[in-house]
């Protein structure tokens, strides 16, 4: 029911409005003046107002420039009830703040007409302040739960990366202090989600929460600041060894298995520390910079914690603008292949070519493979380039075939990310047909580690590139896993000698030193078991005579050639044969 509040000084116009009102079922009240309509707002408060122009003391335009400056009541409709009929006296009604005007004296229809036209107005009101509020409810809900996702990790409960962020800088606010932060990430946690599933994955992120959290000491606030990456802050920190200590007792609590859903599981962190440098430092500076040492030590392998020092950030943008420069060379096609001489030794005649890439920087020259290669890996466009370079070598080899040189083999080799791609089998097929190679004069040379991250896919995987007619070589053999116990199993062809084993040789010094003995292991290994042997690296005319005497069966080294790009190998290799 809606409340009509009548202002008047004659009782005798609120009882003619009473009666026209009566069948409207309103519940109308009454005060005799303006002063008394301000003091009982609370009281009744009225849907409607309804006020006398003219009244002693306090005046209806008086009142109502009152009413509509409380923010309470701005809201609700005021008719003004008013024998003045100019339109000066209208215009000073409106301006006071009234909504609408009835003339005396008060007409039944027209009266019951703006009540009930002002009453919807204040309806409309009341249902788009109720939707307001409730919207304002639900922004206010959600704002809390985003702060909460923002703020705090759902997954542990534990503050995420910008809920550390603000606690130190609201501890910065209250008094400066030296920080050290310690930033731990999982070593190879997404073999834990690919074996055993993600919901193991989250409990594990769970307990490795809680056995850090036992570790930390008063003013140590533990946050999980990314999938697997734990950071821990610690306020008065100003020397390297503090930090030390705790990453000590954090490497410990690793050494035990977690146990999580009847899984027995081990797991290892890589760890970065730093400092801040001064007191008023950034908080996000001091996480970049953990980020980084904890990248270098993922670098030294698991279990390694590393803490940082400015030179780290220089090898970084080096490191990321030796990455866009090679994305740029591949598009620009600034690689190159070149093709180092593979001999008989027996004969020390030319046998076929291993192909290598180089890469020639538009500014820099001629840039090291040792430089460039391992950035490939890691970026993953070792595939894409080592699929261009088996393809110029297959290209270059049928060349030299179709001129007259139909013995010539070429070696290729598969890096690690390439020998682990679903698509290598496709790949290569496609440019064995594209190019029309003879695939048994194609050798793909793998490393040791490639084969023995997992073997039984290594095996099934040469198995299929052997059945193809292409011969499998293991590159430098010997200086990766012990592949001995598998080494019957694996289809492959050939080993390829390291040129750290060659290197060490001195067959001169009278002394059997273990390069040597490795050396001539291999070699009798692979006689026994009717494989190729080929030494890489060989530089002296000593190396080379020591290496014929075990029967060594092929060889390459700067003592034959460097390698040499494709116009070169036809004037120094090919065309004096036609001579």
């Amino acid at each position: 029911m809606f409340s009509i509040l009548v202002v008047d000084d004659e009782p005798n116009n609120f009882d003619v409005i009473e009666t026209f009102l009566a069948n409207e079922k309103y519940q109308l009240h009454y005060a005799s003046n303006g002063q008394d309509a301000l003091q009982s707002l609370d009281i009744f408060k009225p849907d409607l107002i309804v006020l006398d122009v003219m009244m002693p003391g306090l005046d209806g335009i008086e009142c109502c420039r009152r009413l509509k400056a409380m923010e309470r009541w701005q809201s609700v409709p005021i008719i003004v009830v008013t024998a003045l009929t100019t339109k000066a006296d209208l215009v000073e009604c409106i301006s006071a703040g009234a909504d609408d005007f009835i003339s005396k004296p008060v007409n039944r229809m027209e009266l019951t007409a703006r009540v009930r036209s002002m009453l919807r107005i204040r309806q409309q009101y009341q249902q788009l302040e109720e939707f307001n509020n409730r919207l304002e409810a639900i922004v206010q809900q959600r704002t809390t739960q985003l702060r909460q996702m923002i703020f705090q990790d759902a997954l542990t409960a534990l503050p995420s990366r910008a809920g550390l962020l603000q606690m130190f800088e609201q501890r910065q606010e209250i008094k400066p202090l030296p920080w050290g932060l310690i930033t731990l990430d999982c070593d190879q946690f997404k073999l834990v989600n690919g074996s055993f599933g993600h919901q193991v994955g989250d409990q594990l992120l769970r307990a490795i929460a809680q056995r850090l959290n036992r570790q930390l000491s008063p003013g140590q606030l533990l946050g999980r600041t990314g999938g697997d990456e734990f950071s821990i802050l610690i306020e008065n920190v100003d020397r390297d060894e503090q930090l030390e200590v705790l990453v000590a007792r954090m490497l410990a609590c690793f050494t035990a298995p977690f146990w999580v859903e009847s899984c027995e599981i081990f797991i290892t962190v890589s760890i970065g520390l730093a400092k801040t440098t001064r007191l008023n430092q950034d908080g996000e500076q001091l996480f970049q910079d953990a980020d980084t040492a904890m990248y270098q030590a993922k670098l030294r392998g698991k279990s390694s914690y590393q803490i940082f020092d400015p030179q780290m950030h220089v090898a970084m943008l080096q490191r990321l603008t030796l990455e866009n420069d090679l994305q740029l060379a591949f598009k620009q096609s600034d690689f190159t292949v070149y093709y180092q001489p593979i001999l008989d030794l027996s004969s020390e005649k030319l046998a076929g070519f291993e192909a290598l890439i180089r890469w020639r920087h538009p500014s820099r020259g001629l840039v090291s493979p040792a430089e460039f290669i391992p950035s490939m890996e890691m970026t993953g466009l070792i595939v894409s380039v080592g699929l261009w370079v088996l393809r110029q070598a297959c290209e270059q080899l049928q060349q030299w075939h179709r001129r007259g040189w139909p013995e010539l083999t070429m070696s290729v080799n598969l890096s690690v990310r390439q020998f682990a791609s679903p698509t290598l089998l496709a790949d290569v097929e496609q440019i064995l047909a594209e190019t029309g190679v003879n695939p048994a004069v194609l050798k793909l040379e793998i490393t040791e580690s490639a084969i023995m991250d997992n073997a039984e896919m290594a095996i099934a995987l040469t198995q299929s590139l052997r059945s193809r007619g292409l011969q499998i070589s293991i590159d430098d053999f010997g200086t990766g896993y012990s592949s001995l116990g598998y080494l019957h199993r694996f289809p492959v062809d050939a080993l390829k000698i390291d040129r750290s084993f060659i290197n060490a040789i001195n067959p001169t010094s009278g002394v059997t030193n273990p390069p040597h003995q490795v050396v001539e292991t291999i070699i009798t290994l692979a006689q026994q078991l009717g494989l190729a042997v080929i030494a890489e690296g060989i530089e002296t005319q000593a190396q080379l005579a020591w290496l014929q005497h075990l029967d060594c069966e092929f060889g390459q080294g700067y003592l034959f050639a460097k390698p040499l790009s494709a116009a070169e190998i036809e004037d120094q290799f090919l065309n004096p044969r036609l001579k």
